[in-house]
């Protein structure tokens, strides 16, 4: 593999690995439907304490997939790649069919 594709593709993990969590999909979907969030709500949604949801959004964050922004006390995030809802889609469609595959099977 040339280096320029493997590096690529090093990137590209570095994106899916941040994502490859329920808890900070929860967080990726959440962003996505109601615009930014400040990290007391996010906590409140997910039902964790804050200091595992500021690990979750460090995460994200490092990947790029999410940014901040303080204002005042307290610290909003939104999303920041967009085009990540458009994977999503994707996974959700390949989940459904494979959820629908195996109902086949038990029905057959």
């Amino acid at each position: 593999m040339y280096p320029q594709a493997r590096a690529l593709c090093a990137a590209r993990a570095r994106v899916v690995k941040a994502m490859a969590h329920p808890t900070r999909l929860l967080v990726v979907d959440e962003l996505s439907r109601h615009g930014q969030r400040c990290v007391h709500e996010l906590t409140e949604m997910v039902g964790v304490d804050i200091s595992t949801v500021s690990r979750h959004l460090s995460v994200l964050k490092n990947a790029g997939v999410i940014c901040d922004e303080k204002q005042g006390q307290q610290v909003f995030y939104r999303l920041k790649m967009s085009c990540v809802l458009g994977f999503l889609k994707c996974v959700d469609t390949l989940v459904k069919q494979a959820a629908k595959n195996q109902q086949e099977l038990v029905e057959n």
